[in-house]
């Protein structure tokens, strides 16, 4: 793939044995069929498209075997899994990890959907994440969806078409994802990961059918215990003080997860500058080439911050389902909770609260999500969160 600036390869989306290059995909078989016969009519085919579905439904991977199925020739393997690899010249991805998708990192894939391919059939132009576009940012793509060149394909993907501005949705063909069955992820993930059934089910259940997430719960014992340590703890908030104190723990948490997830890749990535541009390890970085290290330093703050806001989003994902839960045996529905390891402790909260300070709870975490997707500094948006939990009231 030839670089552009801001714009990257997907990360190692690899085919299962199974067919080229649908093999990877799971539980999608209207979707897969869908594209399909898109990649191999002409009178099916649209040359925008929109993915959506919930996290972990597949989306990217999908979205990657459609532009290997489109670029190769039918039968075309080698060529399939270069696109999956991420390395065929016909393919550009944007796969953003910062807070937002910028207008730079738009017009540079704008600018890139206008070449012709250059070894397969069509360029494909996939934008992961599209949600994370702002409204000028949106506008920069609309004259590329509306007018692509003959044979050039757009792939967006995004949890739901109401993330994305009309103006895109009305320029797309939308696909969208089924989400998957519990025991069916939780099958998937046995298997996969050689962890036991039950451990593979409750993983399931608690990343709320998300394959990406339920398995790092299935193979991470800690991940699963500092889980259900943290749910244990917003339930024992009574006041200000717990408040302040579970708040900080979530993001310390949060903020130790971030950094493990990212300091070995951004050491790696800093000596590989370094490397590339003649310094050697330990010696003073020459004035002319400062900028450029500060360039590297700066991407890699963007990026850390996207894996903390990501990490608490996490966090209020899960109290928004222990809160679900709690509603559910307010209304005599406890057939299906998902947090069922907490049921005696809900139970109690359900009898203790009414339906409606339920609700309260639960609109003030979703209102705290869209708080830090604004910048809202996460200490004090969970601190406001948690007195809505102790006193039922909003700030």
């Amino acid at each position: 793939m030839e670089p552009v600036a801001a714009v990257q390869e997907p990360t190692g989306v690899v085919s299962s044995p199974a067919e080229v290059p649908w093999g990877a995909v799971w539980g999608q078989e209207a979707a897969v069929a869908a594209l399909r016969e898109a990649a191999s009519d002409p009178e099916s085919m649209t040359h925008a498209w929109l993915i959506t579905g919930p996290p972990g439904s597949g989306r990217s991977t999908l979205a990657y075997a459609f532009a290997a199925a489109l670029i190769a020739e039918p039968g075309d393997e080698p060529a399939m899994r270069q696109v999956l690899a991420g390395t065929h010249p016909d393919l550009t991805a944007l796969r953003t990890e910062g807070v937002i998708i910028s207008i730079k990192d738009a017009r540079a894939l704008v600018e890139r959907s206008y070449f012709s391919p250059s070894l397969g059939r069509y360029r494909v132009i996939v934008m992961e994440d599209a949600d994370r576009m702002a409204e000028r940012t949106s506008n920069v793509l609309l004259k590329a969806l509306e007018e692509p060149p003959e044979r050039t394909v757009w792939v967006l993907c995004a949890p739901s078409d109401a993330d994305l501005l009309p103006t895109i949705r009305s320029r797309v063909r939308t696909l969208r994802l089924r989400e998957p069955d519990i025991d069916d992820v939780a099958s998937l993930i046995a298997q996969r990961t050689g962890a036991d059934l039950a451990v593979a089910e409750q993983s399931a259940r608690h990343a709320q059918r998300h394959i990406g997430m339920a398995q790092r719960l299935a193979t991470d014992a800690a991940a699963r215990a500092r889980r259900d340590s943290t749910l244990r703890a917003v339930l024992g908030v009574r006041g200000v003080g717990d408040a302040v104190e579970v708040a900080g723990t979530i993001v310390a948490v949060a903020t130790d997860d971030a950094k493990a997830l990212t300091a070995e890749r951004d050491e790696a990535e800093r000596a590989g500058l370094l490397r590339t541009l003649g310094i050697a390890e330990g010696a003073a970085v020459p004035p002319a080439v400062r900028s450029q290290l500060s360039a590297l330093e700066d991407e890699q703050k963007r990026r850390a911050t996207r894996s903390l806001r990501d990490g608490i989003d996490r966090v209020l994902t899960d109290l928004e389902s222990m809160f679900r839960d709690v509603l559910m045996l307010q209304f005599g529905r406890d057939a299906v909770l998902i947090n069922r390891e907490l049921e005696p402790e809900l139970r109690a909260l359900a009898a203790a609260w009414t339906p409606e300070r339920t609700l309260t709870v639960v609109d003030r975490i979703g209102v705290t999500r869209e708080n830090l997707e604004l910048n809202a500094a996460p200490l004090l948006a969970l601190e406001s969160m948690l007195v809505t939990v102790a006193s039922g009231r909003t700030p």
